[in-house]
């Protein structure tokens, strides 16, 4: 069994910054790609952003230069730093992992933690 929980959602007026954490735990061999994706109301889930093993990235555009991904040194736990919050970053916050447990590999979900940017 694998867990992956988010933490560090909330509410921020535009403009401000909130830090996203998940951390997986269970039973894990290797963690490859980490990331973060997002949905809003009545809006497909989008990939915000993610994080390789090798420490590579990926940004949606409409996010770059404003949040970072990042991978604690144990490589479980993946955070997002997010900086000038815009109202249309309102959304449901989702951690997906790639994981590796001995010879199978899978993709695991968290359950989400709420964004909201409002004045």
């Amino acid at each position: 069994q694998v867990q992956l929980v988010e933490s560090g959602g909330g509410l921020v007026q535009p403009g401000g910054s909130l830090r996203l954490s998940c951390a997986a735990s269970g039973s894990i061999s290797s963690i490859d790609r980490m990331g973060w994706y997002r949905q809003a109301p009545g809006k497909q889930r989008e990939l915000v952003a993610l994080i390789t093993s090798g420490g590579s990235t990926r940004y949606a555009d409409s996010v770059k230069g404003r949040f970072t991904i990042s991978r604690d040194n144990d490589k479980t736990t993946v955070n997002l730093t997010m900086n000038n919050l815009k109202p249309e970053d309102t959304a449901l916050y989702y951690c997906k992992a790639d994981i590796r447990y001995y010879l199978t590999r899978q993709d695991y979900w968290g359950r989400g933690t709420q964004v909201t940017v409002s004045s």
